[in-house]
C-alpha cells in the first residue's frame, strides 16, 4: 500500500515569481537623466502577478491498494483556502456531501478487515465550493487555472490504480461515493442509465441492449451467458440486490427496480463515465448516492453501513469478477 499526500509526481512542480529586472544605472540606459528607465515601474505602481499553479500533492489524498476495487470520495472535502476563489459558474453546485469522506475511509477499513486486501482510496480534501472532483476540468476548477494540476493529479491517480488492477487480476470496480438529499431515503446506484430507461421492462432493456450502454458494459460482456444483463442491474446478484438484502433500501434492486415518475434520481456523473467501462477499459464503475438518515448521519450508522457495503462489495467481486483474495 502506497500513500501519496506529500508528492504529486509530474503533476505538481515548484514555481517562483520572476524577479523584477531593473536597468543598470551606468552605461546602458537611453532614458533622459533623472527619469526611470522605460521598463522600470514608477515607485508605488502595482506589479501585476499571474496566479501560480497549486501544489497538487496537498489536496487529493491517494492510497493505492491491493484489491480490484477503487473508492472515490469527490465531494466530502472540508479545506477552503483563501487563495482559491469560490467556484461561481452558472452550473456549479457547491454543497458538500456530508460525512462521505469518513464513510469512504470506513468502507476501506471494513473491506480490508474482511478480505485482508485494501481498496485503492482517492479522496478530494477540498471543499466543493473550491473544487469539484466529479466534473470536467473547467467546471471542476471554476475556470481557476492554478487548480488544474490538482484535477490532473487526482484523475491520474485513479488511472494509475486502474492500471494496477489491469496488471492483476485484470478486471475490477470503481465506486464513486456521494450523498444526496432527496426525499426518498434510499441508496441510489448510478450506471449512466436514466430513470426513464430503468422503468422499462427487463425484456425491453434486453432487446435495446441498454446494459451495453452503461458503466458496467465490460462486466455485462464478460458475464454474457452466465447471468442476464438486467440481473446485473437489479437482480438479486446485482450490487443493489446485495445491498437491499443487507437491509438498506436501494434503487435499482429487486424490491425497487426503478425510480417512479417524479422521484429524484442521480444516475452517475463524470467519474462514472470516465472511469467506467462504457468507453472501454478494465474497470466498471457504479456511483452510489447515499441517503443521510441511517447511513451517514452518525458515526455509528456510518460504521454499520460501511461493514454491510464492504460485505456486499466482496460478494459482488467474488461472484461477478471471480476474485478470491
Amino acid at each position: 500500500m502506497v500513500t501519496l499526500r506529500a508528492r504529486a509526481g509530474a503533476f505538481a512542480g515548484v514555481f517562483a515569481l520572476a524577479a523584477l529586472a531593473f536597468a543598470a544605472c551606468s552605461g546602458g540606459s537611453t532614458a533622459p537623466a533623472g527619469n526611470p528607465a522605460p521598463d522600470t515601474p514608477a515607485p508605488g505602481t502595482p506589479v501585476p502577478t499571474t496566479p501560480q499553479p497549486l501544489d497538487a500533492s496537498v489536496y487529493p489524498e491517494i492510497t493505492f491498494g491491493t484489491a480490484p476495487l477503487i473508492l472515490i470520495a469527490p465531494h466530502g472535502g472540508a479545506l477552503a483556502p483563501d487563495n482559491i476563489p469560490d467556484r461561481n459558474c452558472a452550473e456549479c453546485v457547491t454543497v458538500n456531501d456530508a460525512n462521505t469522506q469518513d464513510l469512504a475511509r470506513q468502507i476501506a477499513d471494513s473491506f480490508e478487515a474482511r478480505t485482508g486486501k485494501r481498496p485503492s482510496l482517492v479522496i478530494n480534501l477540498l471543499s466543493r465550493r473550491k473544487f469539484d472532483a466529479n466534473r470536467e476540468i473547467v467546471e471542476a476548477t471554476g475556470g481557476h487555472a492554478p487548480l488544474e494540476p490538482v484535477w490532473t493529479a487526482l484523475h491520474a491517480a485513479i488511472d494509475s490504480a486502474k492500471k494496477l488492477i489491469g496488471t492483476s487480476p485484470g478486471r475490477g470496480l470503481v465506486i464513486d461515493l456521494h450523498g444526496h438529499a432527496h426525499t426518498v431515503q434510499r441508496l441510489e446506484l448510478g450506471y449512466l442509465l436514466s430513470a426513464t430507461t430503468l422503468r422499462l421492462s427487463d425484456s425491453t432493456l434486453s432487446v435495446q441492449g441498454s446494459v451495453a450502454e452503461s458503466s458496467i458494459k465490460r462486466l455485462a460482456t464478460d458475464r454474457a451467458g452466465a447471468i442476464a444483463p438486467t440481473a446485473l442491474l437489479r437482480g438479486a446478484a446485482s450490487l443493489g440486490g446485495l445491498i437491499a438484502a443487507a437491509g438498506y433500501a436501494a434503487v435499482p434492486s429487486p424490491p425497487d427496480v426503478a425510480p417512479l415518475v417524479g422521484e429524484s434520481y442521480f444516475n452517475g456523473g463524470y467519474n462514472t463515465l470516465r472511469h467506467g467501462s462504457l468507453t472501454g477499459g478494465v474497470t466498471d464503475a457504479i456511483q452510489i448516492e447515499c441517503n443521510f438518515s441511517g447511513v451517514r448521519d452518525t458515526q455509528e450508522t456510518r460504521a454499520q453501513f460501511a461493514g454491510k457495503l464492504a460485505a456486499a462489495l466482496f460478494t459482488y467481486l467474488k461472484d461477478q469478477y471471480g476474485w478470491n483474495p
